[in-house]
């Protein structure tokens, strides 16, 4: 025995050595396989000369063995000993010990049943400690890990049915489509118009051939823009541009990219991608048959990025940020869509080239205009920054106050009481421009009663939240008076309660197992509210719909409200991080909460509504989303209330 002592006391001292580099690598998830039998499954992926430990012990006196270790209330699942290990079982043996060892070389995967209910979900969690030799030394380590074992899907004659992702595609694509055709009419693109349409038909002889091509010219555009986005979202997983666009530093980038190109538009300096890029294209270009009309439509994409980049960032952030799969990919081929229409158009009906408006001074005003429009967006960056780290530079009045300056100072451009360095003398002012002069004043005055709290909830997805705001005469008695004031045995919400606060004074729980634990004592069920401090629909369902004194009084008075946010970056503890089934590491407070959504309900929605009761079953299947129709939220709280009701009894 001592020398089994000696030896373990030998493998504390080799793990502290292999700490820094980690010899195993781990993933773990789980398959239903019937009504009753889950697997859950550890894989390896073992670097070359690491020799991993079998979790099987050859004799009871075996020490040199992996395990698994589930906490209390995932091991009641673990009622079958029978471990099922990868058939490429080795055995070495070591002369120093005088032992022989069994474990794997290269792969090696440990099959564990779990007997879970069809109609249960669990949450699968606890740690594998792994041991194994390394030339001579013995390696270990701990995995810690979280995975989530669903329902087993409703079925209708035997045939599996799932609850499908919402399909907003076509929502994401419209609204890709109109900000292209909101680019067209920039400076660096418009004037391209005429020219290219023209050059296709004369250059190409018939017009058949001419509208042929033009029609190829108007899908490489297409694909330009949506391809890269498609592929990013291929290979990197549905989530990354999701986790890109609530990256703080991704929010910094674009803040900082936006004043550049805000002050570009001043006209101090010119954004332009390198030369030698459009250059090489343009010659490409000059081939004849289709690669040559491809490189056309490439070098008018590099030509006309000081203007059109920036409404592609902008719409690119936006989508993602929403965490729809589909959104980034269908709005990108909707921006490309939206930038080739006109080719398309002007190929079909020559003669519309000649209604089209020269390209003069008007042309200048509408970029000095989107310069403006770029100082308001670079502040709804800024403001995410602001939210995630919570530092409050930026509360929602002087968020306000800002755009207010900002919209001020377009309306007397557009009168032309402010000149820049390109602008021409204004002698006179349109009808279309004195219209855009009385909207950006009106926004001007529409946005004054912010800031003393007005709720503004035209704009409540893109200004900063209420409980950002000091001074607040509109958080009215109307208001307060639709809660009830109750005291109850829950404790009071303690994580990040300092930080946050939910909208119209209701109580809102920030950590999911302080969330059960109150809905235990209270014997409520659980409204899980996934949000995010970008989230633009959040804030307007919150606005539009959970203003209403009926929405605020089901919520308050029938159900636990969990509100976990997406983008939190704060750090987990050592012992709560862990690795889920897509060996990704989960290391922040947001992306446990992410992975909780996506494993758990099999959608990356924000805001997503879930309902659940203090042992987490599932009360509703319903994915429910922003919908701003108030009386279809009342009646699904209603039926969720009522089920809870009924399964308690």
């Amino acid at each position: 025995m001592k020398k089994i002592f000696l030896f373990i006391f030998s493998i504390a001292v080799c793990t502290l050595l292999f700490a820094q580099n980690n010899p195993a690598h781990f993933s773990f998830s789980t398959v239903r396989k019937n009504d009753s039998l889950v697997c859950f499954s550890v894989k390896a992926k073992l670097d070359t000369g690491f020799f991993l430990f079998s979790v099987k012990p050859q004799n009871s006196d075996d020490a040199f063995i992996s395990q698994l270790n589930l906490d209390s209330n995932s091991a009641k699942y673990l009622t079958d000993t029978n471990v099922v290990q990868s058939s490429n079982i080795q055995f070495i043996k070591d002369d120093k010990t005088n032992s022989t060892f069994h474990g794997f070389n290269d792969t090696a995967y440990f099959l564990y049943p779990l007997k879970i209910k069809k109609q249960d979900s669990v949450i699968i969690k606890g740690s594998f400690s792994w041991l194994g030799k390394q030339h001579d030394e013995f390696p270990s380590g701990e995995e810690s890990f979280e995975v989530t074992v669903a329902p087993q899907k409703a079925s209708i004659s035997g045939v599996a049915v799932a609850k499908a992702e919402p399909k907003n595609w076509l929502g994401f694509f419209w609204i890709g489509l109109v900000a292209g055709l909101i680019a067209v009419f920039l400076p660096c693109l418009y004037p391209l118009f005429p020219v290219t349409v023209t050059y296709f038909m004369h250059h190409y002889g018939s017009r058949k051939q001419g509208i042929k091509n033009a029609f190829f010219y108007s899908l490489c555009i297409i694909l330009i823009y949506g391809i890269p986005t498609t592929a990013l979202t291929l290979i990197f997983g549905n989530t990354t541009l999701y986790k890109i666009s609530i990256n703080p530093i991704t929010n910094l980038l674009f803040f900082v990219i936006f004043i550049l190109f805000a002050i570009s538009f001043f006209g101090v300096f010119e954004i332009t991608l390198p030369s030698s890029w459009s250059t090489r294209t343009d010659k490409l270009a000059g081939k004849k048959g289709y690669l040559g009309i491809f490189f056309m439509a490439l070098t008018l994409v590099i030509v006309s990025f000081s203007c059109t980049g920036i409404v592609a960032g902008q719409l690119l952030s936006y989508l993602s940020s929403e965490g729809i799969s589909a959104g980034p990919i269908a709005g990108m081929f909707g921006f490309g869509t939206g930038l080739a229409l006109p080719f398309t158009l002007l190929a079909l009906f020559p003669s519309l080239i000649h209604a089209m408006p020269k390209s003069g001074g008007w042309l200048n005003t509408v970029k000095v205009s989107f310069a403006f429009i770029e100082l308001a967006m670079a502040l709804k960056f800024l403001s995410n920054i602001d939210l995630i780290y919570h530092w409050r530079l930026l509360d929602r009045e002087i968020f306000i106050a800002l755009w207010i300056v900002i919209s001020v100072l377009l309306g007397l451009y557009l009168l032309g009481k402010i000149k820049f360095v390109h602008d021409s003398d204004l002698k006179h002012i349109s009808i279309v421009r004195l219209f855009f002069v009385i909207a950006s004043f009106a926004f001007a005055l529409y946005l004054l009663p912010g800031m003393w709290g007005a709720p503004l909830k035209a704009l409540s997805g893109w200004i900063p939240p209420e409980y950002t705001q000091d001074f607040n005469l509109y958080n009215t008695t109307s208001t307060k008076n639709s809660l009830t004031n109750t005291t109850t045995a829950a404790l009071a919400p303690q994580k990040f309660a300092d930080k946050i606060a939910a909208p119209y004074g209701l109580k809102a729980y920030f950590d999911l197992n302080e969330g059960i634990a109150a809905a235990k004592i209270l014997h409520k069920p659980i409204m899980l509210d996934f949000t995010g401090y970008s989230c633009a629909n959040c804030r307007k369902m919150e606005a539009q719909v959970w203003s209403d004194p009926q929405v605020l009084k089901r919520i308050n008075e029938n159900f636990v409200l969990v509100s976990l946010y997406t983008d939190e970056p704060t750090e987990l503890s050592a012992d709560e991080k862990y690795t889920n089934a897509k060996a990704e590491k989960i290391e922040t407070v947001g992306e446990r909460n992410l992975d909780y959504e996506i494993t758990r309900f099999g959608i990356n929605s924000q805001p997503l509504y879930m309902f659940i009761d203090a042992n987490q079953n599932v009360l509703s299947e319903i994915k429910y989303g922003y919908d701003p129709n108030i009386e279809k939220f009342i009646h699904h709280l209603d039926e969720v209330k009522a089920k809870f009701d009924t399964s308690s009894k």
